[in-house]
């Protein structure tokens, strides 16, 4: 710790000093203390911060993996493709569907039942009358009075009676047009109309357009019926579009494969995840720009992290055929880094696709371990190895800052006490001319003597 100097001049100047400079002074050397906590709590913190981006990735690899070890994710997706998709599209594959091969015939495909009224010339008339509507043995009656087309058909809508109504318009009148809200044979349409149009009295009646009826198919020779053109169930996770009748002696042939694109896709995402942690490790055994080490330069958890990584590609039971990850295109290059062959993964899931599922999902397959060693390393689970760094950082950081807490009190008592003692000092020094003056007075004036001034 430096000396403080105090310069008042001569003692007789009444001069005095500065007490606030002087203070400033010797409070700087008490503020000195500080700074090698202030210095340990700033490299903690640069130590939190890159905790928390290992963090970050570490969840980032974790999900990528998890979307290759869920019994619901990438392995268990679908594609489907048809050999004539202007008879037979398929509009979805689940994680429900097999992989295999499918023939479909379609007989006739599922009509909607339509009718459509009369023609009324002025669609402005007025309606008298009553109209039943039967759909599947089920009747309802709507009472008619005083209604235009467009007003009937609104009442009809309104009144959830299984159709749909709506008024078509052309240069010869209007009429009424009714759909039925269910497809197939099952929504067939039944009329009964004692409508009469009020301007002329004539009968309005009703004819039908289409009849409602179910689809015709055979699927992997099994007759069988659709209510919709769009079946589902018959081909367990597939959904099948039928657009048109087909050829008998020309089955449509339906493929269910492996969605290998959205795999490779994932597997992809977990390399680039995994290489992301590994140049972060990499990132932190060097020096910065200025010469100084990293924040985690040398700290144990780093290499604890590396350590269990590495590890964790070389651990998991075999699954049949698939021994390790290089089976599946992965491999580790002299940097550390992952890196994805597409074709090897692509050949082995055309060839050995149960074998990858066990070998990434099994019990203590390589999938599931990996997955264990990343919780392991997690900051959000309370005994993960990042979780338990940054704890004891915060708890480092709780403590130095409680001594600058501390310290900090401490100063501002020493400098209001040390404040009022050196303005006393001042007010003394400042205040000896005169009481020098006053004795020289009292001296003369016993003596007599007279000094000149």
């Amino acid at each position: 710790m430096g000396t403080v100097g105090i310069n008042f001049g001569p003692i007789n100047s009444g001069q005095g000093f500065d007490v606030a400079s002087t203070v400033s002074q010797i409070m700087a050397a008490e503020q000195a203390i500080e700074d090698p906590w202030k210095t340990q709590l700033s490299n903690l913190k640069a130590q939190d911060t890159v905790l928390t981006q290992f963090g970050t990735d570490l969840s980032t690899l974790s999900t990528a993996l998890q979307k290759l070890t869920d019994f619901n994710g990438v392995l268990a997706g679908k594609q489907g493709s048809s050999s004539n998709v202007d008879a037979v599209a398929i509009s979805s594959a689940s994680n429900l569907a097999v992989a295999g091969s499918h023939t479909v015939v379609v007989n006739s495909l599922a009509q909607t039942s339509t009718q459509y009224s009369d023609q009324i010339t002025n669609p402005n008339d007025t309606l008298t009358g009553s109209l039943t509507i039967t759909i599947n043995g089920s009747d309802q009656k709507l009472d008619v009075s005083g209604k235009t087309l467009s007003q009937l058909a609104a009442s009809i809508n309104g009144a959830d009676m299984g159709v749909s109504a709506s008024v078509v318009t052309d240069t010869k009148g209007s009429r009424l047009s009714l759909v039925s809200n269910t497809s197939g044979a099952a929504g067939e349409i039944a009329m009964t109309s004692s409508l009469t149009d009020d301007a002329n009295g004539n009968a309005v009646g009703f004819k039908e357009s289409m009849a409602g009826a179910d689809a015709s198919l055979i699927v992997d020779g099994l007759d069988t019926t659709s209510a919709s053109n769009t079946v589902t169930g018959l081909i367990p996770g597939v959904t099948l579009q039928l657009l048109a009748k087909t050829d008998p002696s020309n089955p449509v042939q339906i493929q269910i494969v492996t969605d290998n694109s959205s795999i490779q896709q994932a597997m992809s995402d977990f390399v680039n995840a995994y290489n992301q942690v590994v140049d972060d490790i990499q990132a932190e055994q060097g020096k910065d720009s200025s010469g100084n080490p990293m924040p985690l330069y040398g700290d144990p958890t780093l290499a604890l992290i590396q350590n269990q990584l590495t590890q964790a590609l070389l651990a998991g039971k075999a699954s049949g055929s698939i021994k390790d990850m290089s089976q599946l295109g992965l491999s580790v290059d002299k940097t550390g880094h992952l890196n994805l062959n597409g074709d090897t993964l692509d050949s082995i899931l055309n060839s050995n696709f149960s074998d990858v599922e066990g070998f990434l999902q099994n019990a203590d397959s390589f999938g599931s371990n990996f997955g264990t060693v990343l919780d392991n390393l997690s900051s959000t689970s309370t005994s993960g190895v990042l979780s338990l760094a940054l704890k004891q950082n915060s708890s480092q950081e709780d403590i130095l800052n409680q001594n600058i807490s501390n310290q900090e009190t401490r100063i501002a008592s020493d400098k209001a006490n040390l404040t009022a003692e050196l303005n006393t000092a001042n007010q003394i020094l400042q205040s000896l001319p005169s009481q020098l003056n006053e004795i020289d007075q009292l001296y003369s004036a016993v003596t007599g003597y007279k000094r000149s001034s």
